[in-house]
């Protein structure tokens, strides 16, 4: 079974696909998890992305779908593969159906796990880092026993600019833009598992587990 996994930043997307991976005897497979591997074991196509981002332009979509084919070929994905952070557009989508169609296969189901846009703010806001062993914390979820001070080293927690909420609000900004037409793709094709993203970990896994299950009977 293949599946991909759709979830705007804050949403849990990373660590659902991980659990869910697990749970089913899946194979998670993270694009950037994907170039660091083909870049690090020094294959064709991991040498063809480090070209590029050695530049700093983006990994063209063929050399990215060409390393998630020569993965999911591998003999450890042979039960299921969970795609995380691709395709993240719709040209990457339509590209991906295409190579898939090529080799008689397709893509089984996309889940999207769905949190509104408050709860999504209220988690990346409360993010925060530590600048000397970059641990990270939560204001709710997971705050350090002194306001301002990593637990593991002393060091100054900070947020990221990118978790400033001014700048939280661009990025789900555009995350929404480019994927509400990859939620239409998969749903046309009658293949979209919406699943509420808000709640414990576990929770969401189960729905998430069960919703899968029940595509497949």
């Amino acid at each position: 079974m293949y599946l991909v996994f759709l979830g705007a930043p804050g949403a849990g997307k990373g660590t659902q696909a991980a659990i869910v991976a697990d749970n089913l005897g899946f194979m998670h497979i993270a694009s950037g998890d994907l170039f660091r591997s083909a870049m690090g074991k020094g294959t064709e196509l991991g040498l063809k992305a480090k070209e590029y981002m050695a530049k700093g332009e983006l990994v063209p979509d063929e050399i990215t779908i060409n390393m998630v084919l020569e993965r999911i070929s591998a003999p450890d994905c042979q039960k299921g593969i969970i795609l995380d952070g691709f395709p993240r557009n719709m040209e990457q989508a339509q590209a991906l159906d295409k190579a898939l169609e090529v080799r008689g296969e397709a893509i089984d189901k996309a889940v999207y796990i769905k949190v509104g846009e408050e709860e999504l703010i209220r988690r990346l806001g409360g993010r925060w880092v530590c600048r000397k062993c970059q641990a990270p914390y939560h204001i709710t979820s997971s705050p350090p026993r002194v306001t301002g001070v990593c637990d593991k080293c002393g060091g100054e927690l900070y947020q990221r600019p990118d978790d400033i909420p001014e700048t939280i609000k661009n990025r789900l900004k555009v995350y929404f833009e480019q994927t509400a037409p990859l939620i239409n793709h998969y749903s046309s094709a009658d293949k979209l598992l919406e699943v509420a993203g808000e709640g414990s970990t576990t929770e969401v896994s189960q729905r998430i587990i069960s919703a899968i299950d029940k595509s497949s009977t």
